[in-house]
């Protein structure tokens, strides 16, 4: 009865070890797969934050370079820039994980907007929205990591 209780134990022992085997591997896969999706989020979000910078970039300084009282075609030139920009925060809208990157987007493009049709004319006013929004973009690129504040750090 001896050597039948050890078979019996040697395989309630293999099966467990399996089973617990089976999930470590299972697990290691979900959050390789976690990883992976989490890196390709990022790699889309930051092609279509890059293209609104670069939108918002070109709006902020077809603004101070050309003031909205001159119309004709400086004016239609800012016009389309503004309505692509608004396409470019429509696609972060859809691209964002998080509603504050949604909500600072907006805010940035509308301060942007603003700034086109003269209603705005220190680009000073720019920068909060700006920051906030990098802020944001930040948080839902990276989620849990904090944003160093200030300028480059060094390492120590």
């Amino acid at each position: 009865m001896g050597p039948a209780l050890f078979s019996l134990a040697g395989v309630v022992l293999g099966a467990g070890g399996s089973l617990f085997g089976q999930y470590l591997v299972t697990r290691a896969s979900t959050r390789q797969s976690e990883i992976e999706e989490a890196a390709v989020h990022r790699a889309e979000l930051k092609q279509v934050i890059l293209k609104f910078l670069s939108i918002a970039s070109r709006v902020e300084k077809a603004v101070l370079t050309h003031p909205r009282a001159d119309v004709g075609a400086a004016g239609t030139a800012i016009d389309q820039l503004v309505d692509d920009l608004w396409l470019a925060q429509a696609e972060i809208d859809l691209s964002a994980r998080s509603e504050p990157l949604r909500g600072a987007a907006y805010r940035y493009a509308a301060r942007l907007a603003e700034a086109a049709r003269g209603e705005l004319t220190d680009a000073a006013a720019l920068r909060a929205p700006q920051v906030r929004f990098f802020d944001a973009a930040y948080a839902d690129m990276w989620p849990g990591q904090r944003r160093e504040a200030g300028g480059v750090s060094t390492p120590r």
